[in-house]
C-alpha cells in the first residue's frame, strides 16, 4: 500500500491513498483526515485504507498530481536518524579526521521533526561556505512503541518506509560534534519522497528488516552513487530497539537508517559528496569534489529488484538566501 499527502493549506496536509503505479489516488476521508492521525490509530486505519488501495487497483480514483505532494509526515514529534552502514562511518572518520566509533551499538541522533520538505520544494540555505551536502538514505515510520521492546517485538511495529534525503552543512558538523551535545545548526529539515509505502509492498526488496534496493544518486543530471540499501550493519528492528531501550516511542517516530554506503564504493558511488571527498582524500590525499552551490539539482530515487521506484522520486533545487539582520 502506498500513502501520500496533498497539500491543502494545513500543517499537516490531507492523506490519500495512491495507487500502485503511482497514476491515482483517493482521499483517505475525514476519519483519517492526515498521515499522523492515521498512524496514532493505525489498527483501525490500516484495514480502511488497504479497502481504498483495492479500489485504485481495479480502476477507480481521480488522477494523481505529483507536484501536489508534501512529504508524507509534513512533521512528526520524533525524527532519530541512526548511522548504520559500516563503509560511511570509516569513510566519515577519514573525512573529518575523527577517531574510530566503536560499533557494537547502533549509533543515532535526535534531529528536527516539526518540518520535513516535499519531494519538489526548493530548499534554502544561508550561505554555501557551510558547505552543502545531501545524503540519501531510507527510514521506517513507527506506531506506539513500549520501552524496552527487543528487536524481534520492534519489527511488528515498522509499519510505513520512506526514502529520505537528510540534508547536512559540511563545514558546521565537526565543530558541533566536538561540543558533545549534538547537531543543530549542522542539521537543516530533511526532504522526503512522495509514497510511503508499507513493508509488503517492497515484496522481497525488504529482506532482514532492511531495504535492499539501489538508491539511485543523481547531481546537476550526471549519476553520482547507486548505493544498495542491504549493507546496514544493524537492521530497521535492531535501530528501533535501541531507540526505545529507556523510552517509549510515540507514534509518529521516524527512524532513519543513515547514509546508504556500500563495501563496493568504487563500483557503485555514494550517497553523499563528503563521502566521496574521503575516498578522494584516500585516494590522493585531497578532496577534489565541491560541495552544492545556488542553482544546483539533486534526484534521488530508490529502484527495486523487478525496476520499480515504489517511493516515488525527490528532484530539488538548492537555493541560496542570504542572512538579513
Amino acid at each position: 500500500m502506498r500513502l501520500a499527502t496533498r497539500r491543502d493549506g494545513s500543517p499537516d496536509g490531507a492523506l490519500i491513498v495512491v495507487s500502485a503505479d503511482g497514476a491515482r489516488c483517493r482521499s483517505a476521508g475525514p476519519d483519517f483526515p492526515n498521515l499522523l492521525a492515521a498512524i496514532e490509530r493505525w489498527d483501525v486505519a490500516e484495514p480502511a485504507l488497504r479497502a481504498l488501495a483495492e479500489a485504485l487497483d481495479v480502476g477507480e480514483g481521480e488522477p494523481l498530481d505529483p507536484a501536489a505532494l508534501a512529504a508524507p509526515l509534513p512533521r512528526s514529534w520524533q525524527w532519530l536518524d541512526g548511522s548504520a552502514f559500516v563503509t560511511h562511518g570509516e569513510l566519515m572518520q577519514i573525512a573529518f579526521g575523527l577517531d574510530p566509533v566503536p560499533t557494537d551499538r547502533p549509533l543515532m541522533y535526535q534531529g528536527l521533526s516539526d518540518r520535513f520538505y516535499g519531494p519538489r520544494d526548493e530548499v534554502p540555505f544561508p550561505d554555501p561556505a557551510l558547505g552543502i551536502d545531501f545524503e540519501g538514505e531510507f527510514g521506517v515510520i513507527v506506531d506506539s512503541v513500549p520501552m524496552g521492546v527487543s528487536p524481534e517485538q520492534a519489527a511488528s511495529h515498522i509499519k510505513l518506509i520512506v526514502q529520505i534525503n537528510d540534508w547536512s552543512l559540511r563545514a558546521v558538523a565537526p565543530i558541533e560534534m566536538k561540543t558533545g551535545f549534538g547537531w543543530v545548526q549542522a542539521k537543516p529539515p530533511c526532504s522526503v519522497a512522495p509514497f510511503a509505502v508499507t513493508p509488503d509492498a517492497l515484496g522481497a526488496d525488504w529482506r532482514d528488516g532492511r531495504v535492499a534496493m539501489d538508491l539511485l544518486v543523481d547531481w546537476n543530471g550526471a549519476r553520482f552513487g547507486a548505493a544498495n540499501g542491504a549493507e546496514m550493519l544493524f537492521g530497521f528492528p535492531e535501530l528501533v530497539a535501541h531507540a526505545a531501550r529507556t523510552r517509549d516511542l510515540v507514534a509518529g517516530t521516524i527512524i532513519g537508517s543513515g547514509t546508504v554506503s556500500n563495501a563496493n564504493y568504487a563500483e557503485v558511488g555514494s550517497s553523499c559528496i563528503s563521502e566521496r571527498r574521503a575516498i578522494e582524500i584516500i585516494a590522493t590525499g585531497a578532496p577534489a569534489t565541491r560541495f552544492m552551490t545556488d542553482g544546483d539539482t539533486i534526484r534521488m530515487e530508490a529502484r527495486g529488484g523487478n525496476g520499480d521506484a515504489p517511493f516515488g522520486v525527490i528532484e530539488q533545487r538548492v537555493v541560496v538566501r542570504p542572512q538579513t539582520i
